[in-house]
């Protein structure tokens, strides 16, 4: 039996893709496009939804996923603006539920393997930066992209490693942001030591590319007991 599926944010530049998306995947069903007029929890309900793909803003991420959470249905998020309190809070309601549901800072799977990439090379090279560009739209900054790389590198540097703290950092990491039409979302992660310097670069140039990784966390959201922060948790990445 197909996963019965409500995107929230339907109407929305992600949310237009996501739906077709859905409805093209042979193992899901899209059962209800939902636009800010639209009731998220009456729709669970009539619907009995399975997942719910949130694509809304970030000063309505929190309650929408408490609403899709109570409601009992998967929580799948693609919206940024969670803070490390709130994501704590919605990860102890849904263990309470065992109920499985996905945040994801980003669903395309190269922006996934560009934070795994800088995971690894933070263990050798301790001296990095990020320089994260989206589209003049994009209202939060730093990205929930970038602020996720930053939290991945910061667990694999060295504890001796010694940074001091600046504005739009997470921990000791610099980010640096910018917001600038002909761009959709660009991140380089700079590492540099003595002579030389690696940069890892990710590039979105199209919506297209978060598609394959809202139908990956669709099809692995219920498949979980608990909540899960980032793409990488149900990737095979060794």
């Amino acid at each position: 039996m197909n996963l019965k599926v409500i995107v929230n944010g339907a109407k929305g530049k992600m949310g237009e893709p996501a739906c077709l998306a859905i409805e093209a995947c042979p193992t899901l069903d899209l059962v209800a496009a939902l636009g800010r007029e639209d009731s998220l929890k009456d729709a669970i309900m009539h619907t009995k939804a399975d997942i719910v793909v949130d694509l809304t803003r970030a000063d309505c991420a929190y309650q929408n996923a408490l609403t899709i959470i109570e409601s009992g249905a998967h929580p799948v998020i693609g919206t940024s603006g969670f803070s490390a309190t709130d994501i704590a809070n919605l990860s102890k309601r849904c263990e309470e539920k065992q109920l499985g549901g996905i945040i994801a800072p980003n669903f395309s799977i190269g922006a996934v393997l560009m934070m795994h990439f800088s995971k690894i090379a933070a263990r050798f090279m301790h001296d990095v930066e990020i320089i994260e560009t989206h589209h003049p739209q994009k209202l939060d900054a730093p990205s929930q992209t970038a602020l996720k790389t930053a939290e991945m590198i910061n667990a694999a540097l060295s504890h001796t490693t010694s940074r001091g703290l600046s504005a739009g950092s997470n921990a000791d990491i610099p980010i640096h942001s910018l917001r600038l039409p002909g761009f959709l979302a660009n991140q380089q992660v700079i590492f540099g030591q003595t002579g030389e310097t690696l940069t890892i670069t990710h590039n979105s140039i199209d919506r297209v590319s978060f598609m394959p990784g809202i139908l990956l966390a669709c099809d692995r959201a219920p498949k979980l007991k608990h909540l899960v922060y980032g793409l990488e948790h149900v990737l095979q990445l060794g």
